[in-house]
């Protein structure tokens, strides 16, 4: 059964928008998505590594779709702002796997999706976009179908035609039933202007230090930025941090860092 928000699928797709881009600071579990949420966030993303990572295993279509869906539920039902899905490659070998991914991501309340290419032929990744595409609409849900390409992200191909191949996939995706494009990997404004000039649906870019600010981004056409696993690595790195202190110095100072025990607490002590 889909149990998708009808409201809160209209308010996120509304959210992408070049005049104040959608800032995503993507959560890994519910305690990450409670405390994105109480700073503001208007959305919450997922983040698939983070996600990966916190359930034991890594990156890269490694992670069961059952184990992914409970995660996606569980972090829906925790908060009040819309929720979007990063699902890898779908979950499935086919695009079979993937309608039956995108059944069980509606089911738990999310109101958008990320699907990669990845180092897969652009068509595959069309006919999985069209299945989730389909499926969708037959629910009569308002997914919000994310269609990533890892062009830059990877390095794939000639550094002098990755910009050509890059909207020739993005035309590809649009045609197969996708609402944006999100090309990782790419901070710079040259290229980044020429993405959103030529794309015609929302552009979304990842950024992290170095990058152009949220500000930046959507004077260049960037309708989204997400941070990806960037948040969940610093407060991995935080806990590396902490341990190697204890252990090594015998020192806690890394601690004091750290958000107020009530602060955290209390994102929890009612119902959301």
């Amino acid at each position: 059964m889909t149990i998708t928000r009808p409201d809160n699928a209209h308010v996120f797709r509304s959210l992408h928008t070049a005049s104040a881009p959608l800032a995503l600071a993507n959560a890994w579990d519910v305690a990450s998505a409670r405390v994105i949420e109480a700073a503001g966030a208007p959305a919450i993303a997922t983040t698939s590594a983070g996600v990966a990572w916190s359930l034991g295993s890594p990156d890269g279509d490694f992670l069961t779709r059952d184990r992914a869906l409970e995660l996606v539920g569980r972090i829906v039902a925790a908060v009040a702002v819309p929720v979007t899905a990063d699902i890898e490659g779908g979950y499935g070998t086919d695009a079979a796997g993937v309608a039956e991914t995108v059944t069980g991501v509606l089911a738990a309340g999310a109101v958008g999706v990320n699907i990669e290419d990845g180092t897969r032929p652009p068509a595959e990744l069309a006919t999985r976009l069209a299945a989730a595409r389909q499926t969708a609409d037959r629910a009569g849900a308002d997914l919000f179908l994310n269609a990533r390409i890892d062009t830059f992200l990877f390095g794939l191909g000639d550094p002098d035609t990755r910009l050509k191949e890059t909207l020739a996939r993005a035309h590809m995706y649009v045609d197969a039933g996708a609402d944006g494009i999100f090309v990782p990997g790419v901070t710079d404004t040259a290229t980044i202007a020429a993405l959103a000039r030529d794309i015609s649906v929302p552009l979304n870019v990842m950024a992290g230090p170095g990058a152009p600010t949220v500000a930046e981004l959507g004077a260049l056409g960037v309708a989204r930025v997400s941070l990806g696993s960037g948040v969940a690595q610093v407060a991995y790195a935080a806990a590396r941090r902490a341990a190697q202190e204890l252990l090594g110095t015998g020192d806690y100072d890394s601690l004091a860092e750290g958000m107020a025990f009530p602060e955290i607490d209390a994102l929890f002590s009612e119902p959301h």
